[in-house]
C-alpha cells in the first residue's frame, strides 16, 4: 500500500469517527438540557415544600402557660376570617347562644 493510499484510508477513518463523535456530542447536549430542566423542576418543588412546611409551622397553635397551666394561644385574625381558619373540631364546642 502506498503512502497516499494509507493517508486516504486514515483520513476516511477519521472522518467516520468525527461523524460518530458529532452525533454523540449532540446526544450529550440534548441530555444535558433535559437535566437542567429536571434540576429546575426539583428545585421549585423543594422550594414549595419548604414554603408549605414554614406555613404549617406558622399556623400551628402556640402553647403557653398561664398560672402554671398549659393553654393554647388564640391565633391572630387574618384579613378575611371565615370557617377555614377555625380548628377542625370547632363544631364540637358548645354554643354560647341560649
Amino acid at each position: 500500500m502506498s503512502e497516499l493510499e494509507r493517508i486516504t484510508a486514515r483520513r476516511s477513518e477519521l472522518d467516520s469517527l468525527a461523524e460518530e463523535l458529532g452525533k454523540q456530542l449532540q446526544e450529550v447536549h440534548a441530555e444535558r438540557e433535559e437535566l437542567v430542566v429536571a434540576e429546575r423542576v426539583l428545585q421549585r418543588l423543594a422550594e414549595q415544600d419548604l414554603a408549605q412546611a414554614e406555613a404549617a409551622v406558622a399556623e400551628a397553635p402556640v402553647k403557653a402557660q398561664v398560672t402554671g397551666r398549659a393553654v393554647l394561644l388564640v391565633p391572630h385574625r387574618g384579613e378575611c376570617p371565615d370557617e377555614t381558619v377555625l380548628p377542625g373540631d370547632w363544631g364540637r364546642y358548645p354554643s354560647s347562644r341560649a
